[in-house]
């Protein structure tokens, strides 16, 4: 027992730089702006309407997600096909490639100079500049972190039990539906979670992509580089403060999920 407190404390130890470098700026950001100057800020229509925009794109990506995602994660927890482990990388690119790369690579397709850019356009669906673009990017570069959750969900299932629900009569979808979704709720919420939280902070792919109408992110670099830290930071004190509001909204609701499932 003395050994394990011992060790206990000096994980601890090091883990206290890990601790500052998380906090210490944050509380940096949130503590520099006067309150006067947060209050005016959130008087102000344009910084309201960056911030919903951006809570409200970003929950929408992460609801397509779910919806795009979940079969792609049940797939690759449950069957093995020749070039999984090349899915599972193309999965994992839009985490390791420069955001900038992926507004340009969802340009370059969907541009009005390409054919499919055309093709868009002539349906109405217009990529560049657009609210509609602003998703394409978010769920391009949140999914992986959905995808991944949710495929340990899958995994975490055992298949005898998927098995034990068909030789009793059920069908692969009324299985899926009453053995592993319920199982797998918590990981789904996780990930649209994840996702949300990755799809707010996104700045490079969006500013390519649609510098307006202005996210959070895109407004606090404006302001930054028009007037200094006196005028974004108030912006992204409130972002920051919504976004931790929401995300523990979210988690109650996951945790509330799953009693109910229990």
């Amino acid at each position: 027992m003395n050994k394990t407190d011992g060790m206990g404390r000096l994980f601890m130890v090091f883990s206290l730089p890990v601790i500052l470098l998380l906090t210490v700026p944050l509380l940096k950001m949130t503590t520099g702006p006067s309150p006067a100057m947060l209050w005016e800020t959130l008087g102000d229509k344009d910084v309201l309407l960056a911030i919903a925009r951006s809570l409200g794109l970003s929950l929408t990506a992460g609801i397509l997600a779910f919806v795009l995602g979940t079969p792609l994660s049940y797939l690759l927890a449950r069957k093995a096909f020749p070039g999984k482990k090349i899915i599972e990388g193309i999965v994992d690119l839009p985490v390791m490639i420069p955001h900038p790369v992926v507004g340009i690579a969802i340009l370059s397709l969907a541009g009005r100079t390409h054919p499919f850019g055309r093709f868009l356009s002539g349906m109405g669906i217009e990529i560049m500049g657009t609210r509609t673009g602003i998703v394409t990017v978010l769920v391009f570069v949140g999914i992986p972190f959905y995808v991944n959750a949710v495929k340990a969900g899958f995994e975490s299932v055992p298949v005898r039990l998927e098995y034990a629900s068909r030789t009793l009569g059920a069908g692969t979808f009324e299985t899926f539906r009453r053995v592993t979704l319920p199982l797998t709720w918590r990981h789904m919420v996780l990930g649209i979670i994840m996702c949300t939280a990755r799809a707010i902070s996104e700045f490079g792919a969006v500013v390519i992509v649609a510098y307006h109408p202005m996210t959070a992110p895109v407004m606090i670099y404006e302001r930054f580089t028009a007037y200094g830290l006196k005028y974004s930071q108030p912006v992204a004190v409130w972002l920051i403060l919504l976004s931790l509001g929401l995300f523990i909204l979210l988690r109650m609701m996951s945790r509330s999920a799953v009693q109910y499932h229990r």
